[in-house]
């Protein structure tokens, strides 16, 4: 999947791609052709960096229910001829579960369009999904042809189906058609579906994959083969020491951390570290300093985990180091420093801004730590990332840090966070939106009634408009 072209904050389009409540306000007072051209251009293409963790599908429903939006660009994109060359399910996953909010909403144009995809498109696994969560019985039982009719009737096709319904994330239409009337239909899924159990009961009852020997030298030889196909097993390698380790181990291990192959390096770099060696802190600086990308990387990220005052401690003076250990230190002192670290967590967040921009992804642990250690002289570059960052996730830690430092927060940025595409932003925004403002109270109406609305953001409206909250 290419990386995604985003446009200018100060844009529509920018302002949707990046799910921001200013994005729907604008929307809604643009010329309607402006606006639905720029949410078919996201819905079209995904403008998420990370969809695992990034919302925009309820965003982007919503809105197209607020334009009465037609769905003629979604079926042109999802039954494009690319459909059948690019498999990639980014290229149309987004679109189909818009689709599945919209029918939820009772738009009967969303059902009609996801059932045909089902039937004929490519990525119809998750089509059928949403439908497994909208469509009523019938609707389901009329798929079953044409989706088995994908699955070729020997023995790799019914492999093939028994993985797929295996591994199908919604059960109900694979337990709805092993129930048909049609007999043959019905044999060919129950079948699948024992298969499949089969299938998971072996893969839960034979061994995980490759594993090093019972001793401390096999466990570091097994790390340095690197078994697994070009990953780093220093983790697993680091877990397994743990177990065979002892007192008189540690020599072995302090010595493979200080000089050891990459491998076994990182292996005894992670071990010593969880077990807060005494060495480990000085072990870490000499690998950050002389060794591979792979140790140092290694290295910081042992650090990182580490959880002791000395390790606080440590970080106090490697804080404002150029190089990665420096930028570690600001990330543990932003996750365990005290106030009396404010001001190193500030630089650290000013820096990683100005030398990265509002994207990083470690910028996070230092947004959230000026919102934990309350540094008000904050707001000015927590604000910068609001607007700037593609990512809605980091935009949402960006606003429960502003919500903690900034007192214009609730009469600014939370106004718009209640449109935001992240529930966890609107829930911020319930809580602390001043309700001075007509559309405050109209959304928050609208939020209490909207079945759809996560149950978190529902509470956090209710205690603001329900019979015991304070008049609004």
């Amino acid at each position: 999947m290419f990386e995604p072209v985003i446009a200018p904050s100060a844009t529509l389009l920018g302002l949707l791609q990046r799910g921001r409540g200013d994005g729907t306000l604008h929307a809604l007072t643009a010329p309607r052709s402006e606006a639905l051209t720029a949410l078919n251009h996201c819905v079209r293409s995904d403008p998420r960096r990370d969809w695992q963790v990034e919302n925009r599908s309820l965003y982007y429903a919503r809105l197209y229910l607020d334009l009465h939006g037609g769905l003629e660009e979604i079926e042109q994109h999802l039954f494009d001829p690319d459909d059948l060359l690019d498999t990639d399910e980014s290229r149309t996953g987004l679109a189909l579960s818009v689709l599945g909010h919209l029918a939820s909403y009772g738009r009967r144009d969303a059902l009609l369009l996801l059932r045909r995809y089902a039937a004929s498109g490519g990525n119809w696994a998750w089509a059928l999904d949403e439908l497994a969560l909208r469509d009523d019985d019938a609707g389901l039982r009329a798929l079953a042809v044409p989706v088995l009719a994908r699955f070729p009737a020997d023995a790799e096709g019914e492999a093939e189906l028994a993985a797929t319904v295996r591994d199908a994330f919604e059960p109900r239409p694979w337990r709805l058609w092993a129930d048909d009337p049609r007999e043959a239909l019905a044999v060919r899924i129950r079948t699948a579906r024992e298969k499949g159990s089969f299938d998971r009961w072996q893969r839960q009852m034979g061994p995980g994959g490759p594993g090093p020997e019972w001793s401390v030298r096999a466990v570091l030889d097994w790390a340095d083969r690197d078994p697994r196909r070009g990953t780093s097993p220093h983790a697993p390698a680091a877990r397994c020491l743990t177990a065979v380790a002892a007192p008189e181990d540690r020599p072995q291990i302090i010595e493979a951390a200080r000089s050891g192959q990459d491998g076994a390096r990182c292996t005894a770099l992670r071990y010593l570290a969880d077990a807060h060696d005494p060495q480990v802190l000085d072990l870490i600086e000499a690998a950050a300093a002389s060794g591979s990308a792979t140790v140092v990387a290694a290295a910081v990220a042992a650090f990182e985990r580490m959880r002791s005052t000395a390790a606080v401690d440590r970080a106090r003076r490697w804080a404002g180091r150029p190089d990665a250990l420096g930028a570690a230190a600001g990330q543990v002192l932003a996750c365990r420093g005290a106030a009396r670290d404010a001001d190193l967590v500030l630089d650290a967040l000013r820096e990683t801004v100005r030398a990265e921009g509002p994207d990083v992804p470690s910028l996070g642990s230092l947004v959230d730590g000026t919102g934990r250690l309350g540094i008000a002289c904050a707001a000015p570059v927590l604000r910068h990332v609001y607007r700037e960052t593609a990512s809605s996730h980091l935009r949402g830690r960006a606003a429960r840090a502003l919500a903690a430092t900034d007192p214009s927060f609730p009469a600014g940025f939370a106004v718009e966070c209640l449109w935001d595409c992240e529930e966890s932003t609107r829930e911020v925004a319930a809580r602390h939106a001043e309700t001075g403002d007509a559309r405050v109270v109209d959304q928050l109406r609208r939020l209490a009634a909207d079945p759809a609305e996560e149950a978190d953001v529902q509470t956090a409206v209710r205690s603001r408009i329900g019979p015991d909250a304070p008049s609004v």
